[in-house]
């Protein structure tokens, strides 16, 4: 398997870890970007940018699920939660789109989508 083939592997396979996070508590997702991490700083383009979204994409989350957690007792968290399991899905979806067209992710910086 060529480097190309390897780093587009572990891109696709660092989205599913994501997605499969959602049923797991996140262990997948920290497994993904202890992944893109090793990866990111000897990845060509367009992959270093799916890697930089993948690391944000983590980070980001980890934010997202701290807050959560903190507003459940107003009951807020719970609806907040189900938002960021659809965040994680569009994110993941969208860069998997870019991947099969092998470009980068739209907007790698973007803390939304």
């Amino acid at each position: 398997m060529s480097n190309t083939q390897d780093q587009q592997s572990m891109v696709k396979v660092v989205y599913v870890l994501y997605l499969v996070s959602i049923m797991t508590g996140g262990l997948t997702a920290l497994i993904g970007a202890v992944i893109a991490y090793v990866y990111y700083s000897g990845a060509d383009e367009p992959m270093r940018d799916h890697f930089q979204f993948q690391i944000r994409t983590f980070w980001m989350g980890l934010l997202y699920t701290i807050i959560c957690g903190a507003t459940i007792p107003v009951l807020i968290g719970f609806l907040l939660s189900v938002l960021l399991v659809i965040w994680i899905i569009v994110r993941c979806g969208k860069g998997l789109s870019a991947m099969g067209k092998q470009l980068p992710p739209d907007d790698v910086m973007t803390w939304w989508l």
